[in-house]
C-alpha cells in the first residue's frame, strides 16, 4: 500500500520543472554563508556581542519555543488542518505547567504542559475534523477560548485568598515560583572555546562563539527539543506512518481508498501538534519559573509563521526559529549598538533580494530593493544609533524580508483547509 500512496502523491503533487529543489546540501550552504556575513558584520562594527557565546545562547532558548510551535504546526498541517491555535495551545501549556511546576517541579512542568497543548488540539481536532468547522474560526475560538480559560484559573487557583498558591507567592497574574531545570555543561570544551572566542580572530573566533552556546548551560529541554526535530523527520519522511499522516494533506479521498483511516491519522497529527506548541509553552513557564499572564507574546503566531517559511519541513522551521531566536535575543540583550551593525546585515539581504529579482525580470521590485539596500547603508554611517522603536521590530523586518527571499519555494500540502468527510471517494 506505500507504493500506491507514494504514487498517489505523485500524482496530486507534481514537480515543478525549472525551479530548482532546496536540499539539505544548500541548506547546510545558506547555512555556511549566513555564519560568515554574521563574522563578517562584527569584524567591521566591531560589535563583539554580535557572535558571542551569550548571543546564541539567548538565541537558542528564544528559538525552542518558537521552534516547538512551528513544529506542531507542521504536524497539523500537513495532516491538512491549519492550526491557527498554535498560539492558545501554548497559551495552555504554559499555564499547567506553572500550576504544577510549583508544587511537582519543572520536569513535572513540562509534562503537564504537553498535556495543556494537547487538550487544546483535541478540541481544534474535534471542531474542524468531525464537525466540519471552518479552520481558521477554530483556530481563533481555541486562541480566545485559551485566554479566557487561563485568565479566569490564574484568580481562582494562584490568586485566591488565603490558598497555598497565594502563600507560596502566586498572584491573579502569575503562578508561585518553581525550581530550576538542570542545565549540562561541558567544562573542558567549554573553556576552550571561551578562550578561544575571546582572541576575537575572523571566523574562528565566531564559530567558537556559537559552538560555545551549545555546550554552556544548555537546558534539557532544549535537547530533547533537538531530538524532536529529528524524530519528526524521520517519523514524517522516512516510515509508512508519516506517508500515511501526508497522504492525508496531499490527497485525503486517494489516501481513503488505499484503506488509510483519514480521520484518525488527522486527528493523531491535530494532538500531536497541541502537545508540540504546549511543550513550547511549558519551555517559557519553566525559563523563567513560573506562569505569568500573556507569557507567550504571539510567539504561536510566530511559530507558525516559520512553519511557511520553512515551506513545512523540519529543517526550514528550525532555520526560521533560529533566525527569530537571533534577533530577539539580539535586541533583548545588546539593544540599539548590535541593531545599528546589522544595518548594514539588511542592507545585504535587500542586495541579494534585488539581484534575485532582477534575474527574474522583475525590475522594479529589483530597483526598490536595491534603493532601500542603499538608504539603509547610508543610514548606518550617517547616525551611531538607531530609534528603539526600530530595535524592537528588527526581529520582525528581518523575518519578512527572509520570507520575501524564499516566498517563491513555497508549496503548502495540497488538500490544506479543505473539508473532508469519510466516504467523499467512494
Amino acid at each position: 500500500m506505500s507504493t500506491d500512496l507514494k504514487s498517489a502523491t505523485k500524482l496530486v503533487v507534481p514537480g515543478k520543472s525549472g525551479r530548482r529543489r532546496l536540499t539539505y546540501p544548500w541548506v547546510l550552504l545558506i547555512i555556511a554563508a549566513a555564519i560568515v556575513v554574521v563574522a563578517t558584520l562584527r569584524a567591521v562594527t566591531g560589535t563583539a556581542d554580535l557572535t558571542s557565546t551569550g548571543q546564541f545562547g539567548a538565541a537558542l532558548s528564544a528559538a525552542v519555543p518558537i521552534g516547538l510551535a512551528g513544529l506542531g504546526g507542521l504536524w497539523s498541517e500537513r495532516a491538512g488542518v491549519i492550526n491557527i491555535g498554535l498560539e492558545g495551545m501554548m497559551m495552555l501549556g504554559s499555564f499547567a505547567a506553572g500550576w504544577i511546576g510549583w508544587q511537582h517541579g519543572p520536569w513535572a512542568a513540562a509534562v503537564a504542559g504537553i498535556i495543556g497543548g494537547a487538550l487544546g488540539g483535541l478540541i481544534h481536532a474535534v471542531a474542524t475534523v468531525t464537525f466540519g468547522v471552518d479552520h481558521i474560526v477554530s483556530g481563533v475560538a481555541v486562541n480566545i477560548l485559551a485566554l479566557g480559560a487561563t485568565q479566569y484559573l490564574a484568580t481562582l487557583w494562584f490568586g485566591a485568598e488565603g490558598s497555598a498558591a497565594a502563600a507560596a507567592g502566586g498572584n491573579d497574574k502569575q503562578s508561585p515560583p518553581m525550581a530550576d531545570m538542570p542545565t549540562f555543561t561541558v567544562p573542558g570544551l567549554a573553556d576552550w572555546l571561551n578562550s578561544v572566542e575571546g582572541h576575537h580572530w575572523f571566523l574562528v573566533s565566531d564559530l567558537a562563539g556559537i559552538l560555545g552556546a551549545a555546550v554552556t548551560h544548555v537546558s534539557w529541554l532544549t535537547v530533547l527539543t533537538v531530538a524532536l526535530f529529528v524524530g519528526s523527520f524521520y517519523l514524517l519522511w522516512r516510515s509508512p506512518f508519516g506517508l500515511r499522516l501526508r497522504s492525508c494533506g496531499e490527497a485525503p479521498v486517494s489516501a481513503e481508498t488505499l484503506g488509510v483511516s483519514v480521520y484518525r491519522y488527522k486527528y493523531a497529527a491535530v494532538l500531536i501538534s497541541g502537545a508540540l506548541a504546549g511543550l513550547g509553552g511549558a519551555f517559557l513557564s519553566i525559563g523563567v519559573h513560573f506562569y505569568q499572564d500573556g507569557q507567550t507574546g504571539g510567539r504561536g503566531y510566530i511559530g507558525l509563521a516559520t512553519m511557511i517559511f520553512g515551506n513545512w519541513r523540519p529543517g526550514g522551521v528550525a532555520m526560521g526559529a533560529g533566525l527569530f531566536g537571533f534577533m530577539d535575543a539580539m535586541q533583548l540583550r545588546s539593544g540599539g549598538p548590535t541593531v545599528h551593525a546589522l544595518l548594514l546585515g539588511l542592507a545585504a539581504l535587500l542586495a541579494v533580494l534585488a539581484l534575485l529579482r532582477l534575474r527574474a525580470a522583475k525590475r522594479t521590485q529589483a530597483a526598490l530593493s536595491a534603493t532601500v539596500a542603499g538608504l539603509l547603508v547610508a543610514w548606518y554611517f550617517l547616525v551611531d544609533t538607531v530609534p528603539l522603536e526600530l530595535v524592537e521590530a528588527s526581529p520582525y523586518i528581518a523575518t519578512l524580508l527572509v520570507l520575501a527571499l524564499f516566498s517563491q519555494r513555497l508549496r503548502p500540502p495540497k488538500a490544506i483547509g479543505r473539508p473532508y468527510r469519510r466516504g467523499e471517494g467512494g
